[in-house]
């Protein structure tokens, strides 16, 4: 095939859309695909490329499907040109992690070689000879020992929050890594709050690099639409999809777990229908928080809306209140009142929402009075219709016992869940008052 030939389809192909570029790709024959591999600095995506600097260890933490383990591939290969008679690390969580994906995978180490590049892959030793001359060697995080003893100038460590033993294995890893003047470490992952994982992530020397499923131009947008309707906002598909690196605080009145078990398609006929609001204290400043809330005729509360504004006039979020109202045919409006009941009155008087709305005033902090609906949760008496990643994130950040962790200031958005939960399944239990306009 001639370089002319290789470097007309080359740019055909990629003036093709994703979906028919997989097509013809498919198509290739082993030679044609082997030219394509090679030019892959002129089609990876800015996340695949290494980084500038000095760096010690390179991160790539992102969701599935976005390119890590080329981009391990590609590296690993390239470091071992350049580097003859090299010693090379690939640590996988298992052995079999590690000859599937890393090495023998659509997008390993052997796919990605060059037209005619010689390797010597010798399964049963775990040992990957290069043209070189350098030599990648096979480990697992089942088994950290095996890394006691070897030296190593580059190491490429594959989904290190999947590690079994990973602290273990990683201190090991890093106490061979005395080759050469900069050794280096590639870590490619989707994330989980492993200690290990937000250990990495503060270490001396480390660059990151953070990327999505959609960053990836080359998967087709019919895969990429599906996850984002199957999984979307919710928090498998923040830390599949997105990277997203999400923690559970110590003491907080809610768990991503929890609320992901409690995620529903759809509500039970619903007999009642709450907007919860916490306005904010001016303008510019925290969110007004604005949810909708539903009682089920079985009994169950369903969290059906998280329509919350920042930066709005009172005049901006009393309609996004009302616009609320009319769009879940609320029966009540409940709002708390405390940064100033006339100014409250009045814009929601303006706003013409035609429902009574009640102004409460609260007696405790937000957290304090959170507690009773966090217990409705863990009853399993509370599902939320989809997922709503603002509001969930806020939940997750209040702690028993009174406080805020975050995100932001306030937890605005949780604050009107729980006034509209309480309206609906513990008559504002706990509330000194209420007024009604």
């Amino acid at each position: 095939m001639s370089g002319d030939w290789g470097r007309a389809l080359f740019a055909r192909m990629m003036a093709l859309d994703p979906e028919s570029r997989g097509e013809v790709l498919y198509s290739l024959s082993v030679d044609q695909r082997r030219e394509f591999n090679h030019r892959w600095p002129l089609w990876a995506h800015d996340g695949q490329i290494e980084p500038p600097g000095d760096w010690r260890i390179w991160l790539i933490r992102a969701g599935r499907g976005f390119g890590k383990t080329r981009a391990g591939a590609e590296w690993v290969s390239a470091m071992a040109r350049g580097m003859p008679e090299g010693r090379i690390a690939l640590v996988g969580a298992t052995i079999e992690d590690v000859h599937r994906v890393m090495i023998e995978g659509e997008s390993g180490i052997l796919r990605v070689a060059h037209h005619g590049e010689w390797f010597d892959w010798r399964r049963d030793a775990g040992e990957l000879r290069f043209a070189s001359g350098a030599t990648a060697y096979v480990y697992s995080a089942e088994a950290p020992e095996k890394l006691r003893g070897p030296e190593h100038a580059v190491a490429w460590c594959d989904e290190l929050a999947k590690w079994r033993n990973g602290t273990v294995t990683w201190d090991n890893l890093m106490m061979t890594m005395r080759i050469g003047e900069r050794p280096r470490v590639l870590v490619t992952t989707t994330p989980r709050p492993t200690a290990l994982m937000r250990r990495v992530t503060k270490l001396d020397g480390v660059v990151e690099t953070l990327g999505r499923t959609a960053d990836n131009e080359h998967l087709p947008a019919s895969f990429v639409a599906a996850m984002q309707g199957m999984y979307g906002a919710s928090v498998l598909g923040r830390q599949e999809l997105d990277g997203e690196l999400i923690e559970d605080l110590t003491g907080a009145l809610w768990s991503r777990a929890g609320l992901d078990d409690c995620r529903v398609v759809a509500a039970a006929e619903l007999v009642r229908v709450v907007i919860g609001v916490d306005p904010p204290a001016g303008t510019g400043g925290d969110a007004c928080g604005i949810v909708a809330a539903g009682l089920g005729r079985d009994g169950r509360g369903y969290v059906l809306d998280d329509a919350s504004v920042s930066g709005a006039s009172p005049e901006g979020w009393a309609q996004a209140v009302a616009r609320a109202a009319a769009r879940w045919h609320a029966d009540r409006v409940v709002v708390e009142a405390n940064q100033g009941g006339a100014m409250v009155r009045s814009v929601l008087l303006a706003a013409d929402c035609g429902l009574p709305v009640a102004l409460v005033h609260a007696t405790r902090g937000k957290s304090a009075r959170a507690e009773p609906v966090a217990t409705l949760y863990e009853a399993g008496r509370v599902s939320h219709v989809g997922a709503f990643a603002q509001l969930e994130d806020e939940m997750c950040g209040m702690i028993a016992g009174g406080g805020y962790e975050g995100p932001g200031r306030s937890p605005d958005r949780a604050d009107a869940l729980v006034w509209a939960l309480a309206e609906l399944m513990l008559g504002r239990r706990g509330e000194a008052s209420v007024r009604w306009l």
